[in-house]
């Protein structure tokens, strides 16, 4: 049996892995990154939300940096005109400038800056649309209530090739039973 508890501390730079139970249209099946979280509340960015526009078409040279598939994720439903960068600074380099660290390697960068200043210092970008943004408790409400599993994240999680795979990978990664959560259909009663 799968049990919810409320967390207690940070969970910045965790996943936040959409139950089969969570039914909203924006977050179902929903993979999200948590770039903050304290007592005033929480903000990620959905992984595994591709659109077709490509970030050179939107920000010019820094889809020279974005990673495979070079285009704008769907970060969230709040602020969808503005964007958010997530990068992973290289092993061994100084963090560029504008980078703000959040977890480990990853951070944010200030789009605002030039992608040249950053191009030698990180393995590569995601930009994404908007953000997920939970009011003080919220999180925690809806953690306890069964709606999210929360998982310690990877480093090349934010960056992967194939996002529409993302959430079955992270939850056959964990074994077990969520292993097995991973095989549930988008709509059961199609089974």
């Amino acid at each position: 049996m799968l049990r919810f508890e409320k967390p207690t501390g940070s969970l910045v730079g965790s996943l936040l892995v959409a139950t089969p139970a969570l039914r909203d249209p924006s977050f179902e099946r929903s993979v999200v990154l948590l770039v903050a979280h304290e007592s005033a509340g929480a903000m990620g960015v959905v992984l595994n939300r591709a659109t077709g526009v490509p970030v050179s078409e939107v920000l010019g040279d820094w889809g020279g940096l974005a990673q495979d598939p070079a285009v704008l994720f769907e970060g969230g439903p709040v602020q969808p005109d503005s964007a958010i960068c997530v990068a992973r600074t290289r092993a061994g380099s100084d963090e560029p400038a504008g980078f703000q660290p959040f977890f480990g390697a990853l951070g944010t960068v200030d789009l605002g800056g030039r992608p040249e200043l950053v191009r030698d210092r990180v393995d590569g970008v995601r930009v994404f649309a908007g953000y997920a943004g939970w009011s003080p408790g919220q999180l925690e409400d809806e953690i306890a209530g069964g709606s999210w599993f929360t998982f310690e994240a990877l480093p090349g999680d934010p960056f992967m090739t194939r996002p529409d795979d993302l959430w079955s990978m992270v939850l056959r990664r964990q074994g077990g039973l969520l292993a097995a959560v991973a095989q549930y259909p988008p709509d059961p009663t199609l089974n």
